[in-house]
């Protein structure tokens, strides 16, 4: 591909094959993967370990998605989580993300246990929460480095991260309750998040939640509509679930759903104030500080990070009505925030937080697009051979311009997994 299709490319406010391959119906797997020059790059893992763990897995797991390709990125996705993994310490990826600074990092830990769950292989899923809840969660005070029971052990965690790592373990306790033993032993963790998360909201003075945005903005701190969203959602699921628990757990099932309420409804005003009420206005400012329009959503740091993590989280936490969900999807399909499906980063893809936008859409029922952008994920961010992910890719012809990261080889078994109990229309 030459350099002229790359920069309109990056200045396009429209997904350039969008209206291709969605406008006419279903899209089509096989034409979406040759249409344009697979990405291409080294293998991250282990070939040898991840093809041993790979047919292991083989014998719980039948993807039988109708394509070969999507099928073997579900099982390289698995395989790659013990493969990553220390045993059963959590990994970020390879390379620079091997140190152990990424370590706690939640994201990680999110993915993999919903994948693990999406396949139902229970048993390995109970096994890695638990050593991070036991190893990255605190349950006591300490003075040294002030943490406070419920402190995630990560240097900038976002408070929808604390969000979704409750609502992750709640979803895995739901499924083991036959399992007691394991239930008691990790339901003081939980319970400590929830009332970590609980403590901000009865603490914030009629604001939003002000806090870290996600880890490489973590000087930014502000009210942001992402970090609420998932705030009150994963507190409304605690109090759905917190009378079913052992008779310990401090939570109070009414006082935290009043709560989270508030919070949602409070939430969904700023959303509505600071969203201009033209219709056809695409920008949307990730916090409640008025924020100059880009004049794409891939213009400046502030509008990427809102475009492939801020919006996506805020529409995966399930808060905003069907209208405003909506619209935030439209919002990003005419702002310039994707390219063939994938989540566009300043000048280059970054799909690791893929899912959350792959959940909205599900949750809209926006199938076609769903479609579009799984199968564009792994046709052109998936390394062709290998399928390794790399956190950031390069336009076509594309190559790796960050390591691989676990949590974005997770994308496709997370997604696929909605698909499972839909009939096979390809």
């Amino acid at each position: 591909m030459s350099e002229t299709y790359h920069e309109t490319w990056r200045t396009a406010l429209e997904d350039p094959f969008r209206e291709k391959f969605v406008a006419q119906g279903p899209p089509d797997f096989d034409a979406i993967v040759n249409h344009l020059p697979r990405l291409q790059g080294s293998a991250a893992l282990d070939q040898s370990q991840l093809k041993q763990h790979r047919d292991q897995l083989a014998e719980q797991v039948q993807p039988d998605l109708g394509h070969p390709l999507l099928d073997e990125a579900v099982l390289t996705g698995l395989a790659s989580i013990d493969v990553t993994f220390e045993a059963d310490h959590p990994r970020y990826g390879c390379g620079e993300y091997a140190y152990a600074i990424h370590d706690g990092f939640p994201g990680t830990i999110i993915a993999t246990v919903d994948a693990l769950l999406g396949w139902d292989l229970i048993d390995r899923a109970k096994t890695l929460l638990r050593y991070y809840l036991k190893h990255f969660v605190r349950t006591k005070f300490g003075d040294w480095n002030r943490t406070k029971p419920g402190d995630i052990c990560y240097y900038a965690p976002s408070i929808s991260d604390y969000g979704q790592l409750l609502t992750t373990a709640i979803r895995l306790a739901r499924q083991v309750k036959d399992d007691p033993l394991w239930t008691e032993e990790v339901v003081f963790k939980i319970d400590a998040l929830a009332e970590r998360l609980l403590d901000l909201c009865l603490d914030r003075d009629g604001n939003l939640l002000a806090g870290v945005p996600e880890a490489d903005t973590r000087k930014a701190t502000g009210y942001y509509f992402h970090n609420n969203a998932w705030a009150c959602r994963a507190l409304i699921d605690w109090s759905d679930f917190v009378d079913a628990l052992h008779p310990k757990v401090r939570a109070d099932s009414g006082r935290t759903r009043a709560a989270a309420f508030a919070l949602r409804q409070q939430t969904l005003d700023a959303i509505n104030r600071t969203w201009p009420a033209d219709p056809d206005d695409w920008w949307l400012p990730p916090l409640t500080d008025r924020h100059d329009k880009p004049k794409h959503l891939c213009q400046t740091q502030l509008s990427s990070y809102t475009n492939y993590r801020y919006w996506p989280e805020l529409l995966s936490s399930g808060i905003l009505p069907a209208d405003l969900a909506n619209r935030l999807v439209n919002a990003r399909l005419a702002g310039g925030g994707q390219f063939m499906g994938m989540s566009r980063f300043e000048d280059h893809l970054d799909d690791w937080p893929m899912y959350d936008y792959l959940l909205g859409l599900w949750q809209l029922d926006r199938r076609d697009d769903f479609l579009f952008s799984l199968y564009g994920h792994v046709a052109y961010h998936l390394g062709e051979g290998h399928l390794t992910a790399y956190e950031q890719a390069t336009f076509p012809p594309g190559g790796p311009c960050a390591d691989y990261c676990l949590p974005c080889q997770l994308v496709v078994p997370r997604a696929a997994a909605l698909l499972r109990h839909e009939p096979n229309e390809n």
